[in-house]
């Protein structure tokens, strides 16, 4: 990348860089393992209904972070096959700056998804690991993909940024993949099939 891409990219402050975000991120997993660690007996019936509400308020809180992520693949799949309005490219800027937010511990949604309460049983152990992955998706993939879109629309040529970006959209997968199965281990436990968590697919950012 030149010198002039550096300059034209403001300096994030010290909350929105990307080590101490993900340092707070590991933070939060930890805390959420402890917590779920501790053992608690409940009915089967409490443990269902429990999980229920666990997973109202994941996908409550994971809803910003979800567009948020959608829209920023988008600007850059049509930025790059050139069909992105010259209006929208105008906004983009605006736009991504939202996106960022969105995904950030400075979103109140995304505290809120870090200090979700999950009952301390079996399944609330796996439904701890599914809220701490959803955490990972959000601050720090979601988030790498987001700021990754923001460069690569300074310099569409910044071969670091599209390797970020990459990396990105493979995390987004990789924790998508994880979270399932932390649900169908809960399933597993409860006997029971429960809400599935909003992690979705993400369209490539790229043209093919």
């Amino acid at each position: 990348m030149s010198d002039e891409s550096n300059l034209d990219r403001p300096k994030l402050p010290w909350y929105r860089r990307r080590a101490y975000l993900v340092s707070v991120a590991l933070a939060v997993i930890v805390a959420i393992t402890i917590v779920t660690d501790l053992p608690v007996h409940t009915s089967r019936a409490a443990d269902i209904s429990s999980e229920h509400g666990v997973l109202s308020e994941l996908n409550t809180d994971l809803a910003p972070c979800v567009l948020a992520v959608g829209e920023a693949l988008t600007i850059w799949r049509e930025q790059s096959s050139h069909t992105l309005s010259a209006a929208d490219r105008s906004a983009s800027a605006s736009l991504l700056r939202d996106d960022q937010n969105a995904c950030s511990f400075t979103n109140e949604t995304i505290f809120d998804l870090s200090n979700i309460e999950v009952p301390g049983s079996p399944a609330g152990k796996d439904m701890g690991d599914l809220v701490a992955t959803s955490v990972l998706w959000t601050t720090s993939d979601a988030l790498r993909c987001i700021e990754a879109v923001q460069a690569l629309m300074v310099n569409g040529n910044d071969r670091a940024a599209m390797a970020s970006l990459h990396k990105g959209e493979v995390g987004l997968a990789a924790d998508r993949a994880s979270g399932l199965a932390e649900l169908a281990r809960a399933e597993h436990v409860l006997g029971t099939q429960l809400p599935r968590p909003d992690l979705p697919v993400m369209p490539p950012a790229n043209v093919p």
